[in-house]
C-alpha cells in the first residue's frame, strides 16, 4: 500500500513538472506531421547537436583503421581475382535486382560469379544469376509481367486460424515451371567446377539462419533433389504470416523430422559466403587470401525507407515498425560485409534503389507497371555507371543519425523528398527556401 502511494505521488510530481515545463507554450495538437506535408524528417536538423556528435563520434578513425588492416593483410603474391554476388530480399522490389543484372549484361562487364548468395526474392533470382546472362530474359519476364494472382491468393479470414494470410501455391507453380531438371543439372556442373550457390532460410522453431548449398544438393543426382531445392526457394521467400513456411524433411541419425523454413530475410538482410578454396591451398594464409577479389551486393529496396504518413491504428504502426527494423537490419548486414571484405582486401560494391526514386506501391503488390519501372531504373543506373557505391550505409552525407538537443529545428537538405509536398498552409516549405 505504501509503495503504491509513493508511486502515485511520484507520478503526480512528474506531471506537475511536465506541465510547468510546457507552461506558456501551446501544445501542437492537430498540427500536421512532416510527412503529411511532404517534408523528409531527415532534413529537420538541430545544427548544434548534430555537429557535436559528428565531431566526437570517431567514425572517420574507424574507417581509417579498417583501411589500414586491408593493407596489412596484403599477401606477398596476389591470388586469382574472384567475384561474389550477394542478393537481398525485397519481394516485388526484386525487379530492381533483375534490372541491375540485365543492364550489367547489356552494357558489358558483367563477370561470371564464383559464389552467389540469395535470400527471399534474392533466392529466386540467385540460381539464374549464378548460371549466367543467358537467363536474363527469364528474369526480365518474371519481374515485369507477374501479378499478384501469379504469386499468391489472399485468404484473410482463414488466415486468422491457419499459418498464413495468403496461399503461395501460385508462386510454387512458377518455381516448378522454371526450375527444370536441365537447370538442376547445370547447377551441378558449375558446382563441380568449383563455383558455389547458396540460399538462406530461417528455421521457424529454432529461429536460426540456415545456409543451403544448392550446388551440393543438385549434385547428388537423386529424383527428390529438385523438389528439395524448390522447397528451399519457396521457404526462403515465405514472408512470415503472409505465406506459409516450407516443410523440409531432415534425417538425424536415422530418425526423420520435418523442419519449417521461412523467409531468410527475417534473420539477415543478405549474407556473404566465400568462393571455394582448393584443399591444397586451404592451409596457407596466402592460399586462403581473397585480396583483390570483388564483392557485389544488390539490395532489392532502398538503404533508408521513405517517410510516409502512418495511420493511427495499431496494425499500421506495427507494420511500419517491422519494416523499419528490416531496413536497419539490412544496413547492419551491409556494414558488417563492408568491414569484413575491406579488412580482407576485397573490393566492396553495393547498389540499392536510389533515394530520389519514387517507389510506387509495396513489396508484395506485384504490379507489373511498378516492377517495370524498377527494372528499367536498375538497367539505367548500371549503364550510366552510377549503380555502385563503395561505402557502407552511414558513411555518405546525410546518412548520420539525427541528433537533437531540443525541438527547435532548421531545414537542411540531407535527403531528397520522395514526393511533392501536398500542404503548405503552415509556411514550412517557404522557410525551406
Amino acid at each position: 500500500m505504501l509503495a503504491s502511494r509513493q508511486f502515485r505521488l511520484c507520478c503526480a510530481i512528474l506531471g506537475i513538472a511536465l506541465l510547468a515545463g510546457c507552461a506558456g507554450r501551446k501544445w501542437a495538437r492537430g498540427q500536421p506531421s512532416p510527412a503529411a506535408v511532404g517534408v523528409h524528417t531527415n532534413n529537420l536538423i538541430d545544427p548544434v547537436a548534430q555537429a557535436e556528435l559528428t565531431r566526437s563520434a570517431g567514425f572517420d578513425d574507424f574507417y581509417k583503421l579498417v583501411k589500414h588492416a586491408r593493407e596489412e593483410n596484403r599477401p606477398a603474391v596476389l591470388p586469382p581475382k574472384r567475384t561474389v554476388l550477394c542478393l537481398s530480399g525485397g519481394g516485388s522490389y526484386g525487379a530492381y535486382t533483375a534490372g541491375v543484372l540485365c543492364g550489367w549484361t547489356q552494357c558489358g562487364g558483367r563477370p561470371q560469379f564464383d559464389a552467389v548468395t540469395g535470400i527471399s526474392t534474392g533466392a529466386l533470382i540467385a540460381p539464374f544469376a549464378f548460371l549466367g546472362c543467358r537467363y536474363d530474359p527469364l528474369l526480365h519476364e518474371f519481374y515485369t509481367t507477374l501479378t499478384r494472382k501469379d504469386v499468391f491468393r489472399a485468404k484473410p479470414i482463414r488466415g486468422l486460424f491457419s499459418e498464413s494470410f495468403a496461399d503461395n501455391t501460385p508462386l510454387a507453380n512458377q518455381i516448378d515451371k522454371v526450375l527444370t531438371e536441365e537447370i538442376i543439372r547445370e547447377i551441378a556442373v558449375e558446382h563441380a567446377r568449383g563455383r558455389r550457390l547458396y540460399v538462406g532460410t530461417t528455421e521457424v522453431e529454432s529461429r536460426r539462419f540456415v545456409v543451403w548449398d544448392i550446388g551440393a544438393i543438385a549434385s547428388r543426382g537423386r529424383p527428390c533433389d529438385r523438389d528439395k531445392i524448390k522447397r528451399i526457394l519457396l521457404g526462403s521467400s515465405a514472408i512470415p504470416g503472409v505465406f506459409p513456411p516450407s516443410e523440409i524433411e531432415v534425417e538425424v541419425q536415422g530418425q526423420l523430422f520435418v523442419e519449417k523454413h521461412a523467409d531468410g530475410g527475417v534473420s539477415q538482410g543478405l549474407f556473404f559466403a566465400p568462393p571455394r578454396i582448393p584443399p591444397e591451398l586451404a592451409d596457407t594464409p596466402d592460399g586462403r587470401s581473397l585480396y583483390g577479389s570483388d564483392v557485389y551486393a544488390i539490395v532489392a529496396g532502398k538503404l533508408y525507407s521513405d517517410p510516409k504518413v502512418v495511420k493511427p491504428r495499431a496494425l499500421s504502426i506495427l507494420g511500419n515498425n517491422v519494416e523499419t527494423v528490416l531496413y536497419a537490419q539490412t544496413r547492419g548486414d551491409l556494414f558488417r560485409l563492408w568491414t569484413y571484405s575491406t579488412m580482407r582486401g576485397m573490393n566492396f560494391n553495393v547498389t540499392a534503389i536510389p533515394p530520389e526514386f519514387i517507389v510506387p506501391g509495396g513489396a508484395v503488390d506485384f504490379d507489373p507497371k511498378a516492377m517495370t519501372a524498377l527494372f528499367d531504373e536498375g538497367v539505367r543506373l548500371v549503364c550510366m555507371g552510377k549503380a555502385w557505391r563503395q561505402t557502407p550505409p552511414g558513411m555518405e552525407p546525410g546518412e548520420a543519425p539525427l541528433v537533437r538537443g531540443g525541438t527547435n529545428l532548421i531545414y537542411e537538405p540531407r535527403s531528397p523528398d520522395p514526393q511533392p509536398p501536398q500542404d503548405d498552409e503552415k509556411g514550412l516549405l517557404r522557410r525551406r527556401r
